[in-house]
């Protein structure tokens, strides 16, 4: 018999989420948002453990514990509290609580409270305490925090979800973690990168076609919208999405209906659109290369992730995440330092969450003994100075003084010295900040492609090294 949680929180946002959570656990969660309800549940069910906040509708959830105690002596208690105070945290320790969470807190280190108390954890192997086991997403950095926040506020509606944010920050995940906590995680959860596709087939990735409709048609095929039906359609990359396509998904999400390629028959879908992009839309809706109407139709709920820059103490956690997943997936158990640790966090990170994953992988693989310290990762992942270059966030009229300064080309070679110095990091710049998509790059640089294959070749830049895996 599952084990049975009450859960005493007024906040409702915050109450779906850890309900969704610890009923995806396997257990069964009653909730209250006031005192008089909790004592009227103690009444009436048993309880392996109660998790209760401090402020709720009808006093103080502390203050009122003795009720509680009364009802069930031997209940393990956790509390929750947004009075973040030293008094507040005192309190709850003279409740002789099992855990005390400030919030915002972690979801994972809740859920993974609630085993232990339950009895259900005892002893996992010595596996390091990391978070995010069974959880997309990770990190409890401010930044992330507003994150979750944003995503328990749709996960019991269908409102549909724009998620914005630089490439290898994990735009993908928020739409997995949507899914899985929100209404629709019984049905199907459905990708497709409009990027990945030819802009001639888009249409029938989304919609399907009827045989005969093309050259290559030779039978019937199923499209993204209908095998997402009941569930939820993730359109990745949407910004690079053709216009032509653009137009028949903004119909498609106005009607709620759709039409195979060839087709005559309209049919009826049910799904929830996330859509994501690392493009910034507003100049593409200027140019005329992105539908306004479509960018208000999906752009319901925006969540940007945050670069890894801005939440680089998230980087600890995360990298013993992926250590722990690395090992899951047979690479040898690493454990690592805070000194290892603490280089990571100087780096720039530029690829994000994918880029340190990648490196984690790496270091993982190769490193010669179980512990990773310090002076291994530059073996392993290569030295990254700490301090910036004059180029880098000072644009190019300092850093091209700088370069003056310390350079005198002969007369009349001024204009091809300086440009042969700037252009080369300029590509490279692109380059790196489109994982090597030279189509992407060429648009970030606003020149033709074939201009930007002719430079890469003269520059003798490798567009490879640039790429980027998952």
């Amino acid at each position: 018999m599952s084990a049975k949680i009450l859960l005493i929180e007024d906040d409702a946002a915050i109450a779906t989420v850890v309900t969704a959570a610890l009923e995806d656990e396997g257990y069964v969660v009653h909730h209250s948002d006031s005192i008089a309800g909790r004592n009227r549940l103690l009444a009436d069910h048993t309880y392996a453990v109660m998790l209760t906040d401090v402020m709720l509708v009808d006093g103080d959830g502390i203050t009122s514990l003795d009720e509680a105690k009364s009802a069930a002596p031997n209940m393990p208690l956790i509390i929750l509290s947004a009075q973040n105070t030293l008094d507040t945290a005192v309190r709850a320790s003279e409740t002789q609580a099992f855990e005390y969470f400030p919030k915002p807190f972690d979801l994972d280190e809740l859920v993974r409270a609630v085993g232990q108390a339950v009895g259900e954890n005892s002893s996992v192997d010595n596996a390091p305490e990391v978070e995010g086991d069974g959880m997309p997403l990770v990190g409890r950095s401010p930044a992330m925090q507003s994150v979750y926040r944003m995503i328990t506020r749709v996960l019991r509606n269908d409102l549909t979800v724009l998620v914005t944010g630089e490439s290898g920050t994990g735009k993908e995940l928020v739409a997995e973690a949507i899914h899985q906590l929100g209404a629709r995680k019984s049905g199907p959860l459905v990708a497709v990168n409009a990027a990945a596709i030819p802009g001639d087939l888009i249409e029938s990735e989304l919609f399907g076609h009827e045989k005969g409709a093309f050259t290559g048609a030779v039978g019937q095929a199923i499209g993204k919208f209908e095998q997402a039906n009941g569930g939820t359609l993730f359109l990745d990359e949407i910004g690079d999405m053709p216009a032509e396509a653009q137009t028949r998904l903004l119909r498609a999400l106005q009607s709620g209906r759709i039409r195979r390629v060839g087709g005559r028959q309209e049919i009826a879908v049910d799904v929830r659109i996330i859509a994501a992009t690392n493009r910034d839309l507003a100049p593409m809706i200027e140019a005329g290369t992105f539908r306004e109407d479509l960018f208000y139709r999906l752009n319901v709920v925006p969540i940007e992730l945050p670069p890894l820059r801005e939440r680089t103490q998230d980087i600890d956690v995360l990298t013993k995440h992926f250590l722990v997943e690395a090992a899951e997936e047979g690479l040898p158990r690493r454990a690592i330092t805070k000194e290892a640790v603490a280089a990571l966090e100087t780096r720039k990170w530029r690829g994000n969450v994918r880029e340190l994953r990648n490196a984690v992988y790496r270091i993982a693989l190769m490193a010669r003994k179980e512990l990773i310290e310090a002076e291994d990762l530059q073996e392993i992942i290569g030295d990254e100075a700490v301090t910036k270059s004059p180029t880098q966030d000072q644009g190019f009229g300092p850093a091209l003084e700088h370069w003056l300064s310390g350079n005198q080309p002969k007369s009349g070679a001024l204009y091809h010295s300086a440009l042969a110095a700037f252009e080369k990091p300029l590509f490279e710049h692109a380059l790196e900040e489109t994982g090597g998509n030279q189509v992407r790059a060429a648009q970030l640089l606003g020149i033709n492609r074939n201009t930007l294959r002719k430079r890469l070749s003269e520059l003798a830049i490798n567009p490879d090294r640039f790429a980027r895996t998952f």
